[in-house]
């Protein structure tokens, strides 16, 4: 389910946000699906509850998941994080690209590019 790389230099607390979002997005959440309490997630990925209790927190304000007082965390509803979530990652790959072409890149460089990450098998 979760997955920590112990030798990435994200921090801890960014990866459980990452993989939770991952989750959610990719529906393996289902809204108002309770989520582990911080003790039951840090006792399975074997960490401190704090980087646990830290990583709900960000989840919380950026809306992926909603706290219940005495009930636990719960996903909020997928189709619109989706939603937001590929607006997000539009305007960052616009930015990729205006950068790379603020570097002097041609069109033609820039697609080859993204169709190499999208079929690494081919490069």
């Amino acid at each position: 389910m979760i997955q920590i790389d112990n030798n990435s230099s994200k921090a801890l607390y960014e990866q459980i946000y990452e993989e939770i979002t991952r989750l959610i997005l990719s529906k393996a959440f289902k809204p108002d699906e309770k989520l582990p309490s911080v003790r039951e997630l840090a006792s399975m990925v074997k960490i401190n509850p704090n980087t646990i209790q830290k990583a709900y927190k960000s989840l919380e304000e950026d809306n992926y998941i909603y706290t219940v007082k005495g009930k636990g965390n719960f996903v909020n509803n997928s189709v619109e994080l989706r939603s937001l979530h590929i607006k997000n990652m539009e305007e960052k790959l616009n930015e990729a690209i205006k950068s790379l072409k603020d570097l002097g890149l041609k069109d033609d460089y820039i697609i080859g590019l993204v169709e190499k990450i999208l079929n690494p098998s081919k490069g």
